[in-house]
């Protein structure tokens, strides 16, 4: 008795000749079948060990259009040198990560962005794509490596001492881009699983500033009075550099705003600007040899020795700050190294926020630090810096070694 073929429904005809026409090159041919379970399968040509594999879809046209997203990835591995059950679990994204060379693609990403696409320069390199990318391979590398984007991301906004970096700051920002740029780069070149594509929007990784950050975002305290030190001391010993290191000091002992250099007065102790006339105390800047800085600025100013910069021109005061100071190259280092090692953004109003900092830590309180600087007490708790790591950890070990004399006099008596 004669049989009838039975037809095969036309998704099945085109899932086939799409799958026969991966192979443009005649590296070696996929095909697929239905399994005894109704799942696709997928075999190789020529045969061998693990060249065959299941995937998790079914044999069903509704599925067939994510079941050939992965098996063109599958087949992009399998070029690798893959066996096929080996690629299709790098597609699924379950792969060890001893089954990706991240250095490789590392090297061959800065290679490209370095040769090719903007060919940053090596300084860029270092600061705005090594940290992060050493830190992503370093993870997948590791014992329990991220399996696929997002994870990874939300882990390299960690700092190895746990901390995370600020929401919506710059350093987030670079570091989110950055790493999605590797990302996306190893997917299109390295025919890696849609897993490990960055998600297009970026926002939810970067986050938003909080309002109450908004100051400090624009501004952070110096590390130490040091870092001040050390910038007046790096300037050029000129009539210019001689200027611009009064005006610097002047911000850095009495708290002034960039502005508030033009309307300072002869007449002792006063100040006029964009708030109330004010009385204005030095708080003298100490090194961390414990040596306090003697600068005598305020009978300097009395009977006019010190002559300023030009602060008039361009755009205001803190911008001819920043025109001059942007040239110099002590405090380009110093800036890079506040921002990648504290997430700390330095401007001229940095030495502003380094004089609340140092009141704070001889014992000023708020409300006359608030006072002498200008402001509300309540714009003074919100947005300026009370203490820093530094002083923190320095104030607890001598409120310590306080409570250690206490207890060995009251031991003695």
């Amino acid at each position: 008795m004669a049989t009838t073929a039975v037809s095969e429904p036309a998704w099945v005809k085109l899932a086939r000749r799409q799958v026969r026409d991966l192979d443009k090159a005649g590296s070696g041919r996929l095909s697929i079948a239905q399994s005894k379970r109704g799942m696709v399968e997928v075999k190789a040509t020529p045969r061998a060990t693990g060249s065959s594999v299941t995937l998790p879809f079914k044999w069903s046209e509704a599925d067939w259009a994510n079941c050939y997203v992965r098996i063109r990835n599958i087949y992009a591995l399998w070029l690798q040198g893959h066996t096929l059950k080996a690629a299709a679990e790098i597609a699924k994204g379950k792969a060890p990560s001893s089954e990706r060379d991240w250095l490789a693609m590392k090297k061959a990403f800065k290679e490209w962005k370095t040769t090719a696409d903007s060919a940053i320069k090596e300084g860029t390199w270092e600061h705005s794509y090594e940290p992060v990318i050493g830190d992503a391979v370093a993870l997948l590398t590791g014992k329990t490596p991220p399996l696929m984007a997002q994870p990874l991301m939300l882990a390299c906004m960690q700092r190895a001492d746990g901390t995370t970096y600020r929401s919506g700051s710059r350093m987030r920002k670079i570091r989110v881009r950055s790493l999605a740029q590797f990302l996306n780069f190893c997917c299109e070149h390295h025919h890696l699983p849609d897993a490990w594509a960055a998600p297009k929007n970026l926002k939810p990784f970067i986050g938003a500033e909080k309002p109450s950050e908004a100051v400090n975002q624009k501004a952070h305290a110096f590390s130490s009075d040091q870092d001040i030190i050390d910038l007046l001391a790096s300037l050029p010993d000129d009539e210019s550099g001689r200027k611009w290191a009064d005006a610097t000091k002047l911000m850095a002992e009495l708290g002034l705003r960039p502005i508030e250099l033009l309307h300072l007065k002869v007449r002792v102790d006063e100040l006029n600007g964009a708030t109330e006339p004010r009385r204005i105390i030095p708080l003298p800047l100490r090194s961390n040899d414990g040596e306090l800085q003697e600068w005598n600025l305020i009978e300097r100013w009395r009977v006019r020795v010190i002559e300023l910069p030009p602060l008039q021109s361009g755009n205001g005061a803190g911008e001819c700050w920043k025109v001059y100071f942007s040239r110099k190259p002590f405090w380009q280092s110093l800036k890079q190294r506040a921002m990648e090692l504290e997430d700390k953004r330095l401007t001229a109003y940095s030495f502003r926020h380094s004089f609340s900092v140092r009141g704070h830590r001889r014992g000023i309180d708020a409300g006359s630090m608030a006072r002498v600087m200008g402001h509300s007490l309540q714009t003074h708790c919100a947005f300026y810096p009370w203490a820093q790591k530094s002083s923190t950890e320095a104030a607890f070990a001598a409120a310590a070694a306080r409570d250690a004399k206490a207890h060995t006099v009251a031991g003695v008596i």
